[in-house]
């Protein structure tokens, strides 16, 4: 299991544009790395949105936001054009990121057991290791949380 202190795992997926893209591009910067079930849903939207609106302050503490969720390239880029998005969102359709930070779980939703998303964040140094993270994030005010976050590290 993942835990703080550990080097992130380096994963590389198609990003909403179709590029590939690897997180270890973004060393000499702190990366908040933060998964979310589906594109275009209430929470996920509310959460997409409020990191978009502290998107400046993160920049200005050098830390860039990326999203991932399991959705194809397309959905994804709708939600980034939709809400304005100025950051990375990742298409994670074969789990592997989502397997390797260890959020793919069984959840319970209506009364049945399926396999989704936790949404989950991780805060990661400019050397690429785990700072922080944050499991079953509540989105309301997740945002501002992790901003604290990278301006102490």
């Amino acid at each position: 299991m993942l835990k703080e202190g550990d080097k992130a795992p380096d994963i590389t997926l198609a990003t909403d544009s179709g590029e590939k893209l690897a997180l270890s591009s973004f060393r000499g910067k702190k990366v908040v790395l933060y998964f979310y079930p589906r594109a275009n849903t209430p929470g996920c939207t509310v959460e997409a949105c409020e990191f978009r609106d502290h998107a400046g302050k993160f920049a200005k503490k050098n830390a860039v936001i990326v999203g991932i969720s399991p959705d194809a390239t397309k959905p994804q880029a709708n939600f980034k054009t939709k809400y304005e998005l100025p950051f990375t969102l990742l298409c994670d359709v074969d789990k592997a990121a989502a397997n390797a930070y260890g959020v793919w779980k069984e959840k319970s939703m209506y009364g049945k057991k399926v396999m989704g998303i936790e949404r989950s964040t991780f805060l990661i140094d400019a050397k690429g290791v785990l700072r922080q993270e944050w499991r079953k994030v509540k989105v309301e005010g997740h945002a501002e949380e992790v901003l604290a976050a990278a301006k102490a590290l």
